[in-house]
């Protein structure tokens, strides 16, 4: 992706106006049935003012991604080099990266993703690697000081971090990907945060 595609924390109001009614269109209609024409119909611009922003549809759907991604929970303030207590640590991290996940935005743009991502590679190119990918690179490098402290023990830190994310992946995502009723209530979100944390703990946590 270009990173001319990318959306910055600071844009100018006719690119946000171009994000927003590109996206809606996504939502609406599916990525590969959406024509720039159509985003430019949409967000009231000419197509050159549309291309003087996003020189592609690839890259203006990179940008609502990285848009999305700019709340993610990638915090530098979960993720402290010195941890009294690695369960509370844990549990906020799991409680911010699961409630992101299941906001019906970031759902919406995966499920976008994942049903055009053969015909389109680069949708999931830029999910993996303003989601998935990003949270990792924050999250190994944490895991590997912490293994230094001798609080977990683990010869791959990246396995870890990929268990820790899939444990929050569990029933209640599926559920809320395929769109299922009820909606996740608090209470479940809390208990499957809960319970990844246990059995991530019980198999990366140091035995004191």
């Amino acid at each position: 992706m270009d990173d001319a595609n990318r959306l910055p924390h600071e844009t100018s109001p006719k690119r946000r106006q171009i994000a927003a009614a590109a996206e809606a269109l996504f939502f609406a209609h599916g990525y590969g049935a959406v024509s720039m024409d159509a985003v430019a119909r949409q967000a009231g611009v000419s197509k050159a003012t549309l291309y003087a922003h996003f020189v592609s549809k690839d890259g203006l759907f990179a940008s609502i991604v990285a848009d999305k991604g700019q709340d993610n929970p990638v915090v530098e303030s979960l993720f402290p080099d010195t941890v009294t207590d690695l369960r509370a640590a844990l549990l906020e991290i799991g409680q911010r990266l699961l409630r992101f996940i299941l906001r019906d935005r970031t759902l919406s743009i995966l499920r976008i993703a994942i049903a055009e991502s053969t015909r389109f590679p680069e949708l999931g190119v830029a999910l993996y690697a303003n989601g998935p990918q990003k949270f990792c690179d924050r999250f190994r490098p944490w895991l590997d000081t912490l293994a230094a402290q001798g609080l977990v023990e683990t010869p791959d830190t990246l396995t870890a971090t990929h268990q820790f994310m899939a444990l929050l992946r569990s029933d209640l995502f599926l559920r809320a990907g395929f769109g299922l009723p009820p909606p996740p209530s608090d209470e479940e979100i809390d208990a499957t945060v809960t319970d990844a944390v246990e059995t991530w703990l019980r198999a990366f946590a140091a035995r004191r």
